[in-house]
């Protein structure tokens, strides 16, 4: 059966897991899912992802952080949709929760952060926000 949205798959996963406790979360791999979670290591929301197995047998393995034995993530929600794509200017990228939350955006220049999409004055599809 087919996915037509993996992104919010891979965001739900990742929600659900961390809401009953679980140390890792697997999926089906994609490059775009990659370059998210790359995004959202380098801003500290996971500890770390690794991918295996080969051709479409491909899984991405996602360690989970916590805090205090409570999830670093207490918020992850997907805003552009297959059916309504959500994009924003340079000057409109959003600041999640007054700059203590993280919104991933789609780029020219690759997915990044909120910040960093900020900084070089790029705007992109507003893929995700989370908190």
């Amino acid at each position: 059966m087919t996915m037509t949205d993996p992104i919010a798959d891979m965001l739900t996963r990742i929600r659900n897991c961390q809401m009953v406790g679980k140390e890792t979360v697997s999926m089906p791999a994609s490059k775009v899912k990659n370059s998210i979670l790359a995004v959202m290591k380098e801003e500290g929301y996971i500890a770390d992802f690794v991918e295996s197995g080969e051709g479409t047998e491909k899984e991405i393995k996602v360690t989970l952080k916590y805090f205090d034995a409570k999830p670093v993530i207490t918020e992850i929600r997907r805003k552009s949709k297959p059916g309504l794509r959500s994009y924003k200017s340079a000057s409109d990228v959003p600041l999640v929760r007054n700059g203590l939350g993280l919104a991933i955006i789609s780029t020219s220049g690759g997915m990044m952060s909120d910040a960093k999409a900020r900084a070089l004055g790029v705007g992109g599809e507003l893929i995700c926000e989370m908190f």
